[in-house]
């Protein structure tokens, strides 16, 4: 089931029901991480700062009130018998990582084979924004974006690739600017035929 925001305010994930706290509660952690860092929250530039931060959270973790079967829904069966690789490659997107709450920012490059009709392109991006938009590790939204293609489309198979740059490596830590971390993943035909994969890795090189 997909992590969501239920309308009474608590957050359905898949192993607890966490109830969200209220506006208020969530400005005040913002002045209490604001004094921590060493600032004063009270002085003229920070004192707006704890609503713009929960609002630029709303939009960053906007996808718990979102669900990818919504997204998937409609499908067109009429694509001239098509049936080969329908790919959508550089979907730029961002998303958090969990376990510092710092950026990671990168692209997707999304392919299936139909079998049971295929979807609009411009769905498979906002599937992508569906997952990124929530606390996560590359390897799990890798994950979720293909489980969810196919729960939803059921297709012959599907392949996923993401590349991006982590913020937790780049910013802190090992400050390891513009490295590049790259996760895959592939099911059906694209996991059984080693001549699908090559064809999905060369369409996506192909400049």
């Amino acid at each position: 089931m997909d992590a969501r925001t239920k309308p009474s305010g608590a957050v359905l994930s898949a192993n607890a029901v966490v109830e969200r706290p209220s506006k208020q509660e969530a400005e005040a952690a913002v002045r209490t991480l604001i004094a921590w860092a060493g600032d004063d929250p009270t002085r003229e530039g920070l004192l707006e700062t704890p609503s713009r931060v929960t609002r630029a959270f709303g939009e960053f973790f906007a996808g718990y009130a979102q669900d990818a079967g919504t997204v998937l829904s409609k499908t067109f069966k009429d694509v001239g018998g098509y049936d080969d690789i329908v790919l959508v490659r550089d979907i730029p997107f961002n998303s958090h990582c969990e376990h510092h709450m710092v950026p990671f920012v990168g692209k997707a490059h999304i392919a299936y084979l139909p079998h049971d009709g295929v979807v609009g392109l411009s769905k498979l991006a906002r599937l992508v924004e569906v997952f990124a938009r929530r606390l996560q590790t590359q390897e799990n939204l890798t994950a979720q974006i293909v489980d969810a293609i196919n729960e939803h489309l059921n297709p012959r198979g599907t392949a996923v690739m993401l590349e991006a740059e982590h913020m937790c490596m780049s910013m802190r830590g090992v400050r390891a600017h513009g490295a590049s971390t790259i996760t895959h993943r592939f099911t059906g035909v694209f996991a059984e035929d080693r001549v699908e994969q090559d064809r999905f890795l060369a369409m996506i090189a192909r400049r």
